[in-house]
């Protein structure tokens, strides 16, 4: 029987179904399982913020703290329209098998405010990320939570939190929050970390296959931070970006994109990106995904790649820059194509290294030069993406079920040293 699209889309279900199944690889006991599969805390907070109008409008906002097993939680925070509670549980335990993978001393965390971020003013969303913030401030902490920008947030959001957070303990406190400005506290490198991890492991895959980024044509859905990066950086090293999209369209171009180019229109001369001129051919954010190419990196948000469309990708190489972009249900048929796949858990944990970075030099209070943080992010996703691959060949499954092997053994293996406190 087909799967209702509605049931297919939940991104909980999806994350769900992936550690089931490494759960039933790695024979869990019962009691580790449905520890580590339910989160330790949700929480719920409805944020009253007086508009610039006068209006007094009251916003939802969530919170979820998946694991604390190997350190405190650590995730972002979402603004945006269709936040659901379900997708930040989905998001805090992808942040727990995330920081497992590449071996961070963090659990998994996630936040996220129902609201619109293009509709309200700057002061307006001070007063939004204020509330929000002072809210969950017993929850917050170094040692406890810590969040990040995410959709819809940005270095400023977090200065904010810092702020709020700080005038809370009576103290400033610049490890409550990664992704802030260098001026608070912020570690240089962490703007391009997720796409120079994504680019790592595209080189990694490349190396295994043995070609060279001269030879690689690569498509990437997205051009926000991670996005825009990851091109801007492969385009560097000699890859050639035939297709870019956003959600207001994109276009292919077989001879390759001048990307540079094209982030200075987007992000200087803040045009849309569709109207790039010499682009090329014309196309949609979900369109651009079925092109060929040697790699295609959906980098926008989840849900992009699903059983009703897999059968159409034209990929060597599907390198998973957003978190979530395959469902479940696409597993099997991404598989059965024979493409390489760089799973999300894996790729885009660029972002959350260099974030730990930033918290090592926030509670330090010394910080290092940008090579030094390249260099230390290199070393760890290096080492990451070949411990995955070295899974899922010794338990004969892909890269993604073996990267969520990966992290769940480690977590559980924490989780049986520390015992159970009762």
């Amino acid at each position: 029987m087909p799967v209702a699209v509605h049931d297919e889309l939940n991104v909980y279900a999806s994350a769900e179904a992936r550690f089931e199944t490494a759960a039933q690889k790695l024979h869990l006991e019962e009691g580790v399982y449905r520890f580590l599969k339910y989160p330790d805390k949700e929480i719920t907070v409805y944020i009253p913020v007086v508009l610039d109008s006068g209006h007094l409008e009251v916003f939802v906002g969530y919170r979820v703290l998946h694991s604390s097993v190997r350190g405190p939680g650590k995730g972002g925070i979402r603004f945006a329209p269709d936040v659901t509670l379900d997708e930040v549980r989905a998001l805090a335990a992808w942040m727990t098998w995330k920081c497992a993978v590449v071996n961070i001393p963090f659990g998994g965390a996630k936040g996220g405010v129902i609201c619109d971020p293009e509709k309200l003013s700057k002061s307006e969303l001070e007063r939004v990320t204020r509330r929000y913030t002072a809210s969950l401030c017993d929850w917050f902490g170094p040692e406890r939570d810590i969040p990040a920008p995410d959709i819809g947030t940005d270095e400023q959001t977090m200065a904010w939190v810092m702020d709020t957070y700080s005038m809370h303990v009576r103290h400033a406190t610049t490890a409550v929050v990664t992704g802030k400005p260098l001026d608070l506290g912020g570690s240089r490198g962490r703007k391009e970390a997720t796409g120079r991890g994504l680019m790592i492991c595209c080189d990694k895959a490349l190396k295994k296959f043995g070609l060279a980024p001269q030879n690689c044509r690569v498509i990437v859905q997205g051009f926000g931070n991670v996005g825009s990066q990851a091109s801007l950086l492969m385009h560097q090293a000699g890859y050639r970006i035939i297709g870019i999209a956003d959600v207001h369209g994109g276009f292919y171009n077989e001879k390759g994109i001048d990307i540079p180019k094209l982030h200075d229109w987007v992000y200087t001369q803040r045009k849309p990106l569709p109207d790039f001129p010499g682009g090329g051919e014309k196309t949609t954010a979900q369109e651009i995904l079925f092109r060929p190419c040697d790699i295609l990196m959906p980098a926008a948000t989840e849900n992009q790649i699903t059983a009703q469309n897999a059968h159409r990708l034209d990929c060597r190489i599907l390198c998973e820059g957003a978190n979530g972009p395959t469902t479940s249900h696409a597993d099997p048929i991404v598989a059965k194509k024979g493409i390489f796949v760089i799973p999300d858990i894996l790729a885009n944990a660029g972002g959350v290294t260099v974030s730990y970075f930033e918290w090592v030099q926030d509670r330090q209070g010394f910080f290092w030069r940008e090579q030094e943080v390249n260099e230390r992010l290199q070393d760890i996703m290096e080492q990451s993406f070949d411990q995955v691959v070295r899974y899922a060949e010794t338990h004969d499954v892909d890269n993604r079920i073996a990267a969520y092997i990966l992290a769940i053994d480690r977590v559980a293996r924490a989780l049986k040293l520390r015992g159970f406190y009762a």
